[in-house]
């Protein structure tokens, strides 16, 4: 576990910037990570601007390759890792970052990284891309449906119920690592930053102080808008699992298919994940969808750039929409459950439209809509691009963050 500089050169005559170190867990290369890519892009966006980023963390990656008595030490490392709380002492000692910004710390860095920058005394930005502050799987999500049960500190619900992959033994560390650190949560974190509006509110039982709390929207790299023919398509694009609303998407797109005449949209599926099988085995009895497993960005944005809207069917309360503010970016309307980030990100009839959660009925009403009215999802999707310019400036985003940081430093917790 070392720190990788990937600082910005400064041309001759420019003003040294901040000293910042990112701190991050990497969900697996396998699977699609918006927190990944939230990491990733906020340190090139700050490098270029001439500040020194340097980066802390582990993969997840790496657990395929532990031995079965390391394997079986994991739990204990979740609740607390002697070896990211030594490694992160030594590497703030070394460096000397003016601020610390903790993204992901599950489940190779844990809540020691908090104690390691509190006897380092360098103060803490914490990104809360999910809801584990308050949620033993970070979701708010369990048994197919949106779950608030643990928000008033109750965790031990959380293990009776299974929450973190189905299993009692697998949710006990998340659940004790919670009670045993959550003061420090609460105490050693001088600037709280969330995705969200709806995303801060559903923490108000967790206790933090609402003077070190921020909304930043997540940071969408400006594309050029494409000048592409749309083709009679939507798309999904995203992990292929429950809590995305995989299961709605098909439910919601035979319930279309039924009632729509030929020859109809097509549904395009970008991306993989533990239902990939299941979702394979429903495409390929349906000529109208075409599933392309995961592609890179470059391909999923042009997918996107070339249909007419992009279903965003999530079951669980996203703390943002990545793929959704994509779309708006490409100038494509999202179709979108009306529930968690959506009703603030999209204005139905004007940049997008939102159907209600949970009900194939209503998805399939709204793909019909987008078939009936080309022009008028023309006309979203003006808009919507309009939208990005106005609230999701990737340069502006940038500086809100850089706001965030200089906070944090004259307010240390």
């Amino acid at each position: 576990m070392g720190v990788e500089d990937t600082s910005g050169r400064l041309d001759e005559g420019e003003t040294a910037g901040m000293r910042i170190l990112l701190v991050h867990s990497r969900y697996r290369s396998g699977a699609p990570s918006g927190e990944n890519r939230a990491v990733d892009e906020d340190g090139e966006a700050l490098a270029a601007l001439g500040h020194e980023v340097m980066r802390f963390g582990r993969s997840s990656d790496e657990i395929e390759q532990w031995p079965l008595a390391k394997k079986a030490s994991l739990p204990a490392r979740i609740i607390w890792s002697r070896e990211s709380h030594r490694d992160l002492k030594a590497a703030l000692r070394e460096h000397r970052p003016e601020v610390v910004h903790v993204h992901n710390t599950f489940p190779l860095l844990s809540d020691a990284v908090l104690y390691a920058c509190r006897d380092a005394r360098v103060p803490v930005v914490a990104t809360l891309h999910n809801y584990k502050l308050a949620c033993a799987n970070g979701m708010f999500f369990r048994s197919g449906t949106v779950c608030h049960d643990c928000t008033r500190g109750l965790a031990v619900r959380a293990v009776v119920h299974g929450c973190y992959r189905g299993s009692h033994a697998a949710t006990v560390p998340l659940a004790l690592a919670r009670g045993l650190h959550g003061q420090a949560w609460r105490s050693l974190v001088s600037a709280y930053v969330f995705n969200t509006e709806s995303h801060r509110d559903l923490h108000w039982g967790v206790g933090l102080a609402p003077d070190r709390v921020f909304v930043r929207y997540g940071r969408i790299p400006r594309r050029s808008r494409p000048r592409t023919a749309r083709t009679p398509t939507v798309v999904y694009a995203g992990r292929l699992d429950e809590a995305k609303g995989v299961r709605l998407l098909m439910a919601g797109w035979d319930c279309y298919r039924g009632n729509s005449g030929e020859p109809g949209l097509n549904l395009v599926i970008a991306g993989g994940g533990p239902l990939e099988d299941e979702v394979a085995a429903w495409a390929s009895a349906r000529p109208s969808v075409e599933m392309t497993g995961t592609v890179s960005r470059d391909r999923c944005a042009e997918l996107i750039s070339h249909a007419r809207a992009v279903l965003v069917p999530s079951a669980w309360e996203e703390t943002f929409g990545l793929v959704a503010v994509e779309a708006m970016a490409a100038g494509v309307p999202p179709i979108a459950a009306c529930h968690g980030s959506f009703t603030e990100l999209i204005t139905p009839g004007v940049d997008g439209v939102l159907f209600s959660p949970g009900d194939p009925a209503a998805l399939a009403l709204a793909v019909a809509d987008v078939e009936r009215n080309p022009e008028q999802y023309e006309v979203y999707g003006d808009q919507a691009r309009k939208t990005y310019e106005q609230r999701f400036d990737p340069q502006r985003n940038v500086e809100e963050l850089l706001e965030i940081y200089r906070f944090a430093i004259t307010h240390p917790a």
